[in-house]
């Protein structure tokens, strides 16, 4: 392959749909919030210098640095904001009592099962608008299923460092 033939940044126009390469930025559950967003940089600084960019010059193609700067940005933001919403629900299903912890896992899969309702809905809109819904609902429900995951990871970490409660007359197995 040839280093020549791909494209580099300077050839490279960027423009707003560029930013929506990947999947969208999670939504954080307001019960968790606080707890997901503390220390991230949440790029806000860049993004208010691109809007400023696009009101000054009015077109995309002066903004190039704006774009590529924000886009790097959100890309390190989002990662880091799934993985510790993947470990909040981990430890909410470590900490939490157990049946409060089920519960959450039966919202979560209701939220699931309400996405991939509306994703097929989706499926039936033409253009960019149906584009976006279904770019915008496939991220929430890949997010949403793997918070999931987290949950149950957390909850059957749980269940086997619980101690079984037996009955005061049962043997009790002591392996060495």
């Amino acid at each position: 392959m040839d280093v020549d033939s791909q494209p580099t940044m300077e050839e490279t126009i960027l423009v707003g749909d560029d930013l929506m390469m990947g999947p969208p930025s999670p939504l954080i559950p307001s019960e968790i919030a606080s707890h997901v967003l503390e220390g991230v940089d949440l790029c806000d600084g860049i993004l208010r210098n691109l809007f400023l960019c696009l009101q000054v010059n009015d077109i995309e193609p002066f903004c190039q640095e704006e774009i590529a700067l924000y886009r790097e940005c959100s890309e390190k933001r989002d990662k880091e904001l799934r993985q510790r919403l993947q470990d909040s629900e981990r430890k909410l299903g470590l900490s939490m009592p157990l049946d409060q912890a089920k519960e959450r896992g039966t919202q979560l899969e209701s939220e699931v099962t309400s996405l991939e309702r509306r994703l097929i809905l989706a499926s039936g809109i033409e253009g960019i608008e149906g584009f976006r819904q279904r770019w915008s609902l496939h991220g929430r429900l890949t997010d949403i299923k793997q918070r999931l995951e987290s949950l149950k990871d957390g909850i059957d970490k749980r269940k086997k460092d619980e101690p079984v409660k037996a009955s005061s007359t049962a043997k009790k197995w002591f392996f060495w």
